[in-house]
């Protein structure tokens, strides 16, 4: 083992492999005391996730932990006995449907003393929330935040022994802590996170406070799960960070996030790769051009602007101006065929003016973006701009929103009319509710079409026929492109 390569000294290796075995040792115990709570079966656990692919990855761990630790996982509250919420902060809307979910647990845990409420995630890294929870939900045994899900083991046999109420947050050490088991969610389709945390601390957004400080997980230690992936048959890698441009901070190796994806996509197989969230401050030509090399790596893009006006830009701390977005669209257009941009869009930010916001307009206009994820400004506790007056009412900019909303629609249309005729790879995912197939092309657009389920998980060719607004229909070709 090279210490210099792995960042850490080796106290803090030695600190890190003792809190993982202790780990195993609560897990041994739990499967017994689990089996017991149980009335001598199987224990069931069910984990909602909420939020953002990150908090995806996250559950997938903690599923593998409570498969290990004997539970079978379920998908209904009312059949299992140990429930736990991952949940997200990003937004209010978020935070509400957690607090009514978990209102609804109430009855379920008077029928059920035994079972084992946990909450967990972002909201519970801030401490208001956390406060809310213990004082409004008294029947939530377990909260604890995203610093602290490896000792789920730990956290869990404490609560179930003694019977208290367990909260843990506030507790980041800055480590990464490696090879804990994970159950995917998906068969071909799978998440690879390559870094945790935030440095940017955009004036409106939590994550920074709640996800602690950007640290990258070593590359080897991402290639090698990438090849573990690929020999159990995913199709599709998506390589996750809060910021992945910005990878390679916290390692001693000197590698860009462009120097990761091009090694991952250089593996062998027949695999998509896929990244998120860029940001635009932090894209750079090296990254486009890897892109636009290899043809693995999906000519899609999703590259926030939040706003198109540099004042509001300046308020929320983005480190960048339109001049200099528009700038690095345009490159990736001009090295990247067929590129797909998406973006996020906060509309009526503190002290937004409705010229602002038509300047967010003419930017949708000018770079056509495929799609749009876009927002009401929603204040979070403890970021600068909550404390920002807001004059604007919420009216005007629900106004706004369908504004922008048409806008997009209209490009939308525009592009997928472009795609009429045209034949594509794509990559089936899943069976719609009106009993067609839904698959995607590398480029991220979405294409439905008649065929069998068995075609679930494969490449397959596609010809658009049809347009309808943002979705599109197509047939298949036998043979594939």
């Amino acid at each position: 083992m090279n210490l210099e390569s792995e960042g850490k000294t080796l106290t803090e290796l030695t600190d890190m492999t003792e809190v993982l075995e202790k780990q195993e040792e609560y897990t041994e115990l739990l499967r017994d005391i689990l089996f017991v709570r149980a009335n001598n079966r199987q224990p069931k656990a069910m984990v909602r996730t909420y939020g953002c692919q990150q908090n995806v990855a996250d559950s997938e761990k903690m599923k593998g932990m409570l498969e290990k630790m004997g539970c079978a996982l379920v998908d209904e509250p009312d059949d299992a006995d140990i429930i736990i919420f991952n949940t997200c902060a990003v937004r209010e809307h978020a935070e509400d449907r957690v607090f009514g979910n978990v209102g609804a647990l109430k009855a379920l845990k008077r029928r059920k003393p035994s079972l084992l409420i946990g909450l967990c995630g972002c909201m519970m890294e801030q401490k208001h929330i956390a406060e809310k929870i213990y004082k409004s939900f008294p029947y939530v045994g377990l909260v604890f935040g995203t610093h602290v899900i490896h000792k789920l083991p730990e956290l869990m046999y404490h609560s179930v022994t003694t019977g208290k109420r367990l909260v843990e947050r506030g507790t980041d050490d800055g480590n990464i802590y490696e090879g804990l088991p994970i159950h995917r969610d998906g068969s071909f389709k799978g998440w690879l996170p390559i870094m945790y945390g935030c440095d940017n601390f955009c004036s409106y957004c939590i994550v920074p406070y709640v996800r602690g400080r950007e640290r990258s997980r070593k590359p080897l230690t991402v290639i090698e799960e990438a090849k573990s992936m690929i020999a159990a048959g995913y199709k599709e890698i998506t390589l996750l960070g809060q910021n992945v441009n910005s990878y390679g901070k916290g390692l001693d190796e000197s590698v860009t996030f462009a120097q990761l994806l091009k090694s991952v996509s250089e593996l062998d197989g027949d695999f998509w790769l896929r990244f998120m969230t860029s940001h635009p401050k932090d894209a750079s030509k090296e990254l486009i051009d890897v892109i636009a090399e290899s043809p693995k790596i999906s000519s899609h893009i999703h590259l926030p602007f939040q706003s198109g006006s540099d004042r509001i830009l300046k308020q929320m701390n983005r480190h960048y101006d339109v001049e200099r977005y528009l700038e690095t669209v345009n490159y990736a257009k001009s090295k990247i065929p067929d590129l797909s941009l998406t973006s996020d869009v906060i509309v009526g930010f503190p002290g937004e003016t409705y010229e602002d916001f038509q300047k967010t307009l003419d930017l949708i206009r000018e770079v056509e973006f495929t799609s749009l994820f876009t927002f009401i400004y929603s204040p979070r506790v403890g970021t600068p701009a909550a404390k920002k007056e807001d004059p604007i009412p919420y009216e005007e900019k629900s106004k706004w929103f369908s504004e922008l909303l048409k806008v997009q629609e209209e490009i939308a249309a525009k592009r997928c009319a472009s795609m009429v005729g045209k034949t594509y790879r794509v990559l089936v995912e899943e069976k719609t509710k009106n009993g067609v197939l839904s698959a995607r092309t590398q480029n991220n657009i979405i294409v439905e079409m008649e065929g069998s389920d068995s075609l679930i998980g494969t490449f397959q060719s596609a010809e658009v026929t049809q347009a309808r607004n943002w979705i599109l229909r197509g047939k298949l070709i036998e043979k594939e492109i």
